[in-house]
């Protein structure tokens, strides 16, 4: 019974003590892999637009690592700490030129792949 309470136990495996501040602006940040992976849920959203499919975009949305900006902007405007508000918005700004310039390539190659296979 003892093993069965430690599984459920919420402090079990909390090893770092870690603030929601540093949780926070540790997870607003876009580069090395959460570029990457922004890219990529950006391509299957756009692969999701191009045949109508609203369950694909469901997961691009669920894959994608927006939240953090959203969360640290947030978190800023909640306890008055506005340069963390301008680190988030900035954050949100990159993403966003990320998405822009992914889907800009994706739907570009698509219509010049549609246009070369018509005859």
């Amino acid at each position: 019974m003892s093993k069965i309470l430690r599984f459920f136990d919420l402090h079990n495996g909390e090893d770092k003590k870690e603030t929601v501040l540093e949780s926070v602006v540790s997870n607003i940040y876009f580069r090395g892999a959460n570029a990457w992976i922004l890219a990529c849920a950006i391509v299957i959203a756009s692969i999701g637009l191009n045949v109508n499919s609203t369950a694909v975009i469901i997961g691009a949305m669920l894959i994608s690592p927006l939240m953090g900006p959203i969360v640290g902007a947030g978190f800023a405007l909640g306890t008055f700490d506005f340069a963390l508000l301008q680190k988030s918005i900035k954050n949100i700004m990159i993403a966003t030129g990320i998405s822009l310039l992914v889907s800009f390539l994706y739907f570009s190659l698509v219509r010049s792949r549609r246009h070369s296979l018509s005859f």
